[in-house]
């Protein structure tokens, strides 16, 4: 494989970086504020915490637009930008209402991150690499998560502005990002979509000289649909593979990850643990979480989307009934930490390796980024709405943690049908081929 191609992949993927500090780091700070700003559970949990993931809703909802108009390169340098001011904005922040706009422009960038930067490492990959490639996105995801974690637990001693260090470090890598990203080449399907054929025929040239570079430029031309503006994602022909974004981004968030990840010290707490244990196992999660995501990289291209998503079915079911069992029946110690290991080693090789992916394959050149933002949008809504209930749900003396797992644990079950009965192998075929078999002519 061409260098280039790995290292253009690298760049565009440091987005997932960012993506995944900046939805973790919260996580430190979550108690400390609402105590530092007399919160009510709801305030907190919809306001405080949650506004970050209603401002992902908004950039999944219209990512699309900037991506598809603008470029995937330009779109990326921009969400840098709104990842650096997000983090000195929250960093500086007096008061709940200051801290949670920062935190929504922040989640802009989230949002608008799960559109270009997976669009764009799938149009300059070779199909036999593109899985692992465009898996590189959550690779950095999760690696953003564990320095959060670990950033967080090495910030927590500072005193009592510890918070304002945890939130606001995730500047310098917001500023080197966007000097990375400025010097990306632009996509060359994005380009012909464009009709600048010259600039594509270059940047082909650079990715494959011994290509057939024009052959190239004819297959993406025969499936660009220049002349027809007025289709979307929505038409009939192209309802299967709407309804695949749907189901993967729907089950990605009922497996309740996101709400992990927000509340993971928080969870660990009402499983008896104490606050600095809690901490720490959080960076517990973030190594297992990296380990188990870089397994999934490495099989993705080999085993296939679809076994990769058996594997996390079967492991979510196990894990979360017994995180579930641990709440009902009282198991103390480090039960809870140990099944919810395990449940993030599930994610981590299944949803978390496949979904980017294959979201970015299924929808045809001409519609990728409108599809990619169909499939964060709903995947962001319920990522906004679930974390923001889990405060209230935890605390509810008729529901709690057991049945809150139970409900993910069923929810997993469903997943595993879809597996079954709806999905698709896509491993190793160009976008294009995929675009002839997805769509109904």
């Amino acid at each position: 494989m061409n260098k280039k191609i790995i290292l253009w992949s690298i760049t565009a993927a440091l987005a997932g970086f960012l993506f995944g500090f900046d939805v973790v780091v919260i996580s430190g700070a979550d108690k400390k504020l609402q105590m530092l700003w007399e919160s009510s559970d709801s305030f907190h949990g919809w306001v405080v915490m949650g506004m970050a993931l209603w401002g992902t809703v908004i950039g999944a909802i219209f990512g699309g637009y900037p991506t598809n108009k603008y470029g995937r390169k330009n779109t990326l340098i921009v969400i840098g930008v709104l990842f650096a001011l997000s983090a000195i904005g929250s960093g500086l922040s007096n008061d709940p209402y200051m801290f949670a706009f920062a935190r929504f422009i922040g989640g802009i960038g989230v949002g608008a991150s799960t559109i270009a930067a997976p669009a764009y490492i799938s149009e300059i990959a070779p199909a036999k690499d593109r899985g692992r490639l465009v898996a590189m996105y959550q690779f950095n995801i999760v690696f953003g998560i564990m320095v959060a974690f670990l950033s967080n637990y090495m910030l927590s001693g500072i005193g009592e502005n510890a918070w304002r260090w945890m939130l606001g470090v995730e500047a310098i890598p917001a500023v080197l990002y966007i000097l990375f990203a400025l010097k990306l080449p632009k996509s060359p399907r994005w380009l012909i979509s464009q009709s600048r054929i010259e600039e594509a025929r270059n940047v082909l040239k650079i990715i494959d000289p011994k290509a057939d570079v024009d052959a190239q430029i004819k297959e993406f031309q025969s499936h660009s649909h220049e002349s027809d503006k007025s289709e979307n994602i929505f038409m009939k022909k192209y309802r299967f593979p709407l309804l695949l974004a749907f189901l993967i981004a729907f089950f990605n968030q009922l497996s309740g990850i996101n709400a992990f990840l927000y509340y993971a010290p928080r969870i660990f707490e009402e499983a008896g643990l104490g606050e600095s244990t809690a901490l720490l196992s959080s960076v517990g999660i973030g190594v297992t979480n990296i380990i188990f995501t870089l397994l999934g990289v490495f099989l993705i291209d080999r085993l296939g989307r679809k076994t990769l998503m058996y594997i996390g079915s079967f492991g979510y079911i196990i894990s979360l009934s017994l995180v579930s069992a641990a709440f009902f029946f009282g198991w103390s110690g480090m039960a809870v930490p140990i099944f919810l290991f395990l449940f993030i080693a599930a994610h981590a090789v299944g949803q978390g390796s496949v979904i980017w992916v294959f979201i970015s394959e299924i929808f045809p050149n001409h519609l990728r980024a409108s599809g990619q933002s169909f499939g964060s949008s709903v995947h962001w809504i319920l990522a906004a709405l679930i974390p923001s209930l889990i405060p209230f749900l935890f605390s509810h003396e008729m529901i709690g943690p057991g049945v809150v797992f139970l409900f993910f644990t069923v929810m997993m079950v469903f997943q595993l049908l879809f597996v079954i009965f709806l999905m698709p192998e896509t491993k190793g075929k160009t976008l294009e081929e995929l675009e002839d078999v997805m769509i109904k002519k």
